[in-house]
């Protein structure tokens, strides 16, 4: 595997525990949590300047950390596999 899907795997465990964290201590609920990242979503997939620089599968690959950490708000504990692969099928 890549090092730098490595890499990625234990940025977004890491921003997922941190999420984690802010609800725990009731800093941030899951649905404010969700709404943030899905203004992130939108913003990144609706970038007009994009669509002309690259193609649908690298939108698909940024999008892919903000849908992410979006399934894992709501999965509390669920491993990285787990995840990406709910992340896979919600996508198709």
């Amino acid at each position: 595997m890549n090092t730098a899907n490595l890499q990625l795997e234990g940025l977004l465990l890491a921003v997922s525990a941190i999420a984690e964290a802010l609800k725990d201590k009731h800093l941030l609920s899951e649905a404010e949590i969700d709404a943030a990242l899905g203004r992130a979503e939108a913003v990144a997939g609706s970038d007009p300047g994009r669509s002309d620089l690259v193609s649908p599968a690298n939108v698909a690959a940024v999008l892919f950390p903000i849908r992410f950490l979006r399934e894992a708000n709501g999965s509390s504990g669920a491993s990285f596999s787990r995840l990406a692969a709910q992340v896979a099928r919600n996508a198709g």
